[in-house]
């Protein structure tokens, strides 16, 4: 791949519209999904009812859909679908170092308009390289802009005709030694620009670059300043799903289609079975049981059916409740899984576990919704997206139309964990695990404090077990599975009291489907074993064991977890190495009677 090319799941992901790119000539923005192009006669979408159900309901927009980024086409006569690009950011530095009577370097601070070809004409008429400068000015609403530097350096709107430098009085290249200055004598540190309680760079004015000319909006909140190759200058907002059909929904609709003729009337199992003598009930039911239908019943008589179900709810249900084999094992096919026996994995240390599915064809299409600045927008633990009152920032949009959205399918295979909920109920009682819960509780209240205006609920002990379990069964099985630490992915499902974990990649080729992880599946007692023996100690302890949530490092959101132990690749963990704590799962130096593994017994 030419390193100006960027792949097509990295426009979805990482370099979404509003994300700002170095290409190796050039800066840019990439542009919005109205400045995308196709070939109109073959436009890629993507079909995945379930998800499309949902992002219709999230944006209110019924006719919804979805598409893959415009492919690449190596024929030269054909009609090429492409992405535009906008330049970003306008102003830059000159590659030409002066020294201050001070003894201070400089560099000139220029416009785009000021350049020839691409270079800066010097007073000698020596042309100079330039690259852009890497501040630039943005707000929690995800507008973005050029800095007004005169005005920053001045302290005031002005039209200084004078020249502008960059000057660097020291080598450590914190923002403190970093000065702005003008040939007229004003000077201003950069620093000043990075504390709000200044508002050194002004108000914003609803700057959208990446959706074309004449597109701001008004705004009127605070710049605040930007540095634009850091980590929190662009979050793709992403919803996931995985291919697997909702069987209760496909129930109700067969129940509602029944209900006036039939079973309007029924009200128990014992019901449904009488019912099933006529032909039609019969043929339409085949395949649910009685139990099964009853509840449908129950549903639609009370108006829930068809209502918009979590994410992971579907998903876990699915994996939970099938016999033994779940899909189809076809070359093509979208899912495939089948629980593994009992006596491949038993021991005593995994007597708490209930059941292991091995996912050998797993599909997961993953669509963006748009894109925040400054805080990400992860998912919630249901696998929703939270609404925008739940934030600091707000989504930004991806288009002026926004009657489709950018989405990919990636292929691949997993592992399904599912925990005995007597278990972990059992477990949740004891003393010692109540106490640990308060002081999680503190440091959710904690981060509560941080983000007033949040709706965010403390999820539980049992998400912060499965998501450590997770992250350490994910170290251990990476090692030996054949696929990058970064390419796993997790789900944690804590829904309708029922506990459970997946573990799976996934790839837009053939590469997520090598088997590794259904490999390692058939070895979990093992793996298992491995990886609840690595975290009871830390590379960090004590410093990681005795850690307390809020109190070193502002980690609210953390307990016994650190870079030692816990966490992973943001893009493995879908709260972003959020929710965490060790304690909870093996015992630590500092706490042992609130693990949930006994490695004594």
């Amino acid at each position: 791949m030419s390193k100006d090319q960027l792949r097509s799941s990295q426009v979805v992901t990482t370099f979404g519209p509003g994300a700002m790119v170095d290409l190796p000539n050039a800066a840019i923005m990439i542009s919005g999904l109205d400045n995308w192009s196709y070939d109109q006669k073959n436009i890629p979408f993507v079909e995945e009812p379930r998800l499309i159900d949902k992002l219709r309901r999230i944006l209110g927009v019924q006719n919804l859909t979805l598409r893959r980024p415009p492919p690449s086409i190596e024929d030269a006569r054909s009609f090429h679908p492409r992405i535009d690009g906008w330049r970003f950011p306008e102003w830059f530095i000159v590659q030409w170092t002066e020294t201050t009577p001070q003894g201070f370097r400089r560099r000139r601070l220029v416009h785009l308009n000021s350049l020839d070809a691409g270079k800066f004409k010097d007073g000698d008429g020596s042309k100079r390289g330039v690259v852009p400068v890497r501040f630039v000015r943005a707000c929690t609403r995800g507008h973005i802009g050029d800095i007004d530097w005169k005005a920053f350096v001045h302290g005031k709107p002005i039209d200084c005709p004078r020249d502008l430098w960059i000057e660097e009085r020291g080598t450590s290249g914190d923002l403190e030694i970093i000065y702005i200055v003008c040939e007229c004598g004003a000077s201003r540190t950069m620093s000043q620009a990075a504390r709000m309680e200044l508002q050194a760079l002004g108000s914003c004015d609803g700057s959208r670059p990446w959706l074309g000319p004449g597109t701001k909006e008004s705004c009127g909140l605070p710049n605040r300043l930007l540095i634009r190759h850091a980590s929190n200058a662009y979050f793709p907002q992403i919803l996931s799903v995985i291919s697997i059909p909702d069987a209760r929904s496909a129930l109700d609709g067969i129940v509602i289609s029944l209900w006036d003729d039939f079973l309007s009337d029924a009200n128990s199992a014992e019901d449904v079975a009488k019912l099933r003598n006529k032909p039609t009930v019969a043929a339409k039911l085949q395949g649910y049981d009685d139990d099964t239908v009853a509840k449908s019943i129950s549903r639609v008589r009370v108006g829930t059916a068809g209502q918009d179900r979590p994410v992971k709810e579907v998903e876990f249900e699915a994996l939970s409740e099938a016999n033994e084999e779940l899909g189809s094992d076809t070359p093509q096919g979208d899912f495939y899984a089948r629980a593994l026996k009992r006596e491949v994995w038993d021991s005593p240390l995994l007597q708490d576990i209930e059941r292991v599915v091995l996912v050998h064809r797993l599909r997961e299409v993953s669509a963006q919704v748009g894109f925040t600045r400054f805080e990400a927008a992860v998912t919630d633990i249901h696998g929703d997206i939270p609404n925008d009152l739940d934030l600091q920032v707000r989504r930004a949009p991806l288009s002026l139309d926004s009657s489709w959205l950018p989405a990919i399918e990636n292929r691949g295979e997993g592992i399904f964990v599912q925990f005995k909920a007597e278990a972990v109920k059992s477990w949740l009682k004891r003393d010692e695990v109540l106490k640990r819960r308060e002081l999680l509780s503190e440091g959710f209240d904690g981060w509560k404090a941080d983000h007033k205006n949040s709706s965010r609920e403390f999820p539980g002990l049992p998400y912060y077990l499965l998501h450590s379990i997770s992250h350490l069964l994910m170290t251990a099985i990476f090692l030996e599975c054949g696929y990058p630490g970064s390419s796993l992915r997790e789900r944690i499902y804590t829904e309708r009291g029922e506990y459970a974990i997946l573990i799976y990649t996934g790839s837009s080729d053939s590469e997520g489907t090598l088997g590794g992880l259904v490999l390692a599946g058939r070895d979990l007692k093992r793996h298992f074993t491995r990886a609840l023996d690595a975290g009871t100690l830390c590379s960090n302890d004590p410093v990681c064991a005795l850690h307390v949530p809020g109190e070193q490092g502002h980690q609210h959101l953390l307990g016994s977890a650190c870079h030692g132990c816990l966490l992973i690749s943001e893009t493995s963990c879908e709260q972003r190495n959020d929710l965490l704590d060790r304690a909870l799962v093996v015992p630590t130096i500092a706490a042992s009677e609130s693990a949930f593994f006994d490695l004594k017994g």
